[in-house]
């Protein structure tokens, strides 16, 4: 293992601070057997990084699960390693099935429930995780700054919004005196670079840091996806499938150029070149075991040249 890293990057106008490496936990599905889990959570620790996100809905896709496993994991290990001061976490609201949307009932039920799970009295970094159109954004908002006056959230964020609607919380956030969000948490990748048209415009303009999510396109920027015949009986194949085109393609022999000129992998170049030109704070990936974290860690101290992210772009044009 490499030393720990000393690097890091202020969290909005907040006064957080983080490792720009974001660990995923999404993929912690099981309370009853967290071992594996916890493994990684200190393996992540270890090598310097801070920033854990999950959110109250993951993993209720899981067969036998509700949501809440993946909070409930990071609990266990929180209580038993008596580390909390030692991680900024990020958790959200409004994609539980049982808690969809951004009314404030649901806001004050979803935060008491992941405070729970998370065995903590506090959440450093609160998002409201999907944009709500039936709930006049006031609301929400103001559902948002009474869980930072009353001290169990430090910081408030938004995922999935629109432009106008950033702009919109923004506005009313201002009028009335809220908390205003610090962070945005879009989708972005080589092959999903859509933020790029107004969202990164959107957050440089109200000082939001921001954190991507699917920056490896569900593993197809690894590079282990290039026929149909490769997704068959992958758990992630199926997302990957759709990005199986001469465009998709094309941009997988560019990252296999610039890895290969640097002596790394595929991933290691897609997570390098989210991240350069500051185009985002940092991204969001996943790991199931140390070894992948030494990878990642790797990845986040990737620099490339101009004219390598320059041929990235290029390469992923038409998927702005």
């Amino acid at each position: 293992m490499s030393a720990p890293s000393t690097t890091t990057v202020r969290l909005g106008d907040s006064e957080l601070s983080i490792h720009p490496l974001v660990l995923g936990t999404n993929t912690f599905i099981d309370p009853a057997a967290p071992q594996e889990f916890h493994t990684v959570l200190d393996g992540f620790l270890e090598r310097g990084g801070s920033l854990l996100d999950t959110a109250d809905q993951y993993s209720f896709w899981v067969p036998g699960n509700s949501g809440g496993e993946s909070e409930s994991v990071i609990g266990q290990w929180l209580a038993a390693r008596r580390n909390r001061d030692d991680v900024v976490i990020a958790t959200k609201v409004s994609g539980r099935p049982d808690l969809q949307g951004l009314a404030p009932e649901t806001i004050a039920r979803g935060v008491e429930g992941s405070l729970r799970r998370l065995q903590t009295d506090h959440i450093d970094l609160y998002y409201a995780h999907f944009q709500d159109d039936r709930t006049p954004i006031v609301e929400s908002a103001a559902a948002f700054d009474r869980l930072v006056t009353e001290g169990k959230v430090r910081a408030v964020a938004l995922s999935n919004f629109s432009p106008q609607a950033i702009d919109e919380w923004f506005r009313v956030a201002a009028e009335n005196g809220f908390a205003a969000p610090v962070a945005l948490q879009p989708q972005y990748s080589l092959v999903a670079r859509q933020y790029e048209k107004e969202l990164a415009a959107t957050a440089e303009r109200h000082g939001m840091s921001v954190f991507a999510y699917q920056v490896l396109a569900g593993g197809f920027l690894s590079g282990k996806y290039r026929t149909e015949a490769d997704t068959e009986g992958r758990a992630r194949g199926g997302a990957a499938k759709s990005y199986l085109t001469p465009a998709g393609l094309g941009v997988l022999d560019v990252l296999d150029d610039v890895a290969a000129a640097h002596g790394t992998d595929p991933a290691s170049v897609a997570l390098a070149w989210a991240s350069a030109h500051a185009k985002i704070t940092a991204p969001i990936t996943a790991a199931t075991s140390l070894a992948q974290l030494d990878q990642l860690f790797a990845a986040a101290a990737l620099q490339l040249t101009d004219e390598q992210v320059a041929r990235l772009d290029e390469a992923s044009a038409t998927f702005v």
